[in-house]
């Protein structure tokens, strides 16, 4: 009955084959669906190991760095450091913004690196070319995702940065890739106002009556100092000594610092848990709708299939063929279907996958399931044709 199933499937080849592709592009469709929720879930695991930190030290009762703003003064990380526990602790800034060269700008991650050497939280773990950041202004590091070179000027804000190193898979949470530049520019480029808005805002202040009675010029001036200095970081990054708990360590940073501490786990769950959970579910939903569409294609093409020779399975019902032998040859085309169906999908979404312009991650588990689900899409979707075919009367064959 096999080679019955399969001389039926050479006598309609052509419609056969052509609907194994529209049905492996949409097999394929929801595949790479499923590598870019995998490469979200990737990207904050990146995100967090590239960091090098075991806690991150951020403002009261915000889930910052990453997921919210934070704001904190730099100098806390001297008290930090001494703190039983610690090995290292740096200041380091997030800030998502458009990064400029020449005419051109790409979305990208600007990460405030405190100076040191490399092996220090938020540092890049790696270069693949170039060097690290050594001077104090002006270096930059970038991933290679953004496009840019060795000796590319960049413009982030009012300043020019030199590319000096290059990296690799060092994104956000959201994908864009990581440039690195000093702690001070960072600190300038994310805290600190322009000329004109510290201009409008002395005027401001000297516009004050309260800033206009005896003694309080001196405050004034306290005022406008605080408007041009920048002495926040969003969080510090601590690092453990060995033989030291996250708990141990994390617990009087909480109680004497009066600041929130996430451990490792914390954070990932605040990345995955809820950065990306209203993707996942929004990906979950195309998901489900395309194994609905692909469980009525083939439902639709089985069902044709089976109408066109209603006439040979009477033929096959009045030789005495019986109703399970007919019912596996109509199961059989709709596991060939999906088996075809399932290889063109898997080669499109290898392909594709690496042209999409976020990560996407395609691990082997996900094809094994998908295949399973694409094979159980077909036995169900090939069950209306069967019930069709098993009540044609072999009366048909003669009339």
């Amino acid at each position: 009955m096999i080679s019955l199933a399969g001389r039926d499937i050479l006598h309609a080849w052509g419609k056969f084959v052509f609907t194994g592709i529209g049905l492996g592009l949409l097999i394929g469709v929801t595949l790479t669906m499923a590598g870019v929720y995998r490469g979200m879930v990737e990207d904050g695991k990146v995100l967090l190991d590239n960091s090098g930190a075991d806690l991150w030290v951020v403002q009261k009762d915000t889930l910052g760095p990453y997921a919210e703003s934070s704001s904190i003064p730099d100098d806390l990380w001297r008290s930090i450091r001494a703190i039983p526990g610690v090995a290292q602790a740096a200041n380091v800034t997030y800030l998502t913004m458009q990064v400029g060269k020449d005419d051109e700008d790409v979305r990208a991650m600007v990460v405030g690196i405190t100076a040191g050497e490399p092996g220090i939280p938020g540092w890049p773990p790696y270069l693949v070319a170039g060097r690290q950041i050594t001077r104090g202004h002006y270096e930059a590091v970038a991933d290679l995702a953004t496009g840019f070179h060795l000796g590319d000027v960049l413009r982030i804000r009012r300043n020019r940065y030199t590319v000096v190193g290059l990296t690799r898979r060092m994104v956000s949470s959201n994908g864009d890739p990581m440039v690195f530049i000093p702690l001070k520019d960072a600190q300038e480029a994310q805290f600190l106002k322009d000329n004109d808005a510290i201009l409008m805002q002395r005027r401001r202040t000297s516009a004050n009556p309260a800033f206009n009675r005896p003694g309080v010029p001196d405050l004034l001036d306290a005022v406008v100092q605080s408007q041009t200095s920048n002495n926040s970081v969003n969080a510090v990054l601590v690092r453990i000594r060995p033989g030291f708990t996250s708990q141990e360590v994390a617990e009087p940073i909480r109680r004497w610092k009066r600041l929130t501490v996430y451990d490792r786990a914390q954070m990932a769950d605040i990345l995955i848990g809820k950065l990306i959970a209203t993707s996942a579910r929004q990906i979950g939903m195309f998901l489900a709708i395309l194994a609905l569409v692909s469980a009525t294609i083939v439902a639709f093409i089985i069902y044709t299939l089976t109408m066109n020779k209603i006439r040979e399975i009477a033929v096959l019902k009045l030789i005495g063929t019986r109703n399970r032998t007919i019912a596996a040859m109509i199961m059989q085309q709709a596991l060939v279907l999906g088996v075809l169906g399932f290889a063109v999908g898997k080669v499109a979404a290898t392909f594709a996958a690496p042209l999409f312009p976020k990560y996407v991650l395609l691990v082997p588990i996900d094809s094994v399931v998908g295949f399973f689900i694409v094979l159980a899409i077909c036995v169900l979707s090939s069950i209306v044709a069967i019930r069709m075919a098993l009540k044609v009367d072999p009366a048909e064959a003669i009339g």
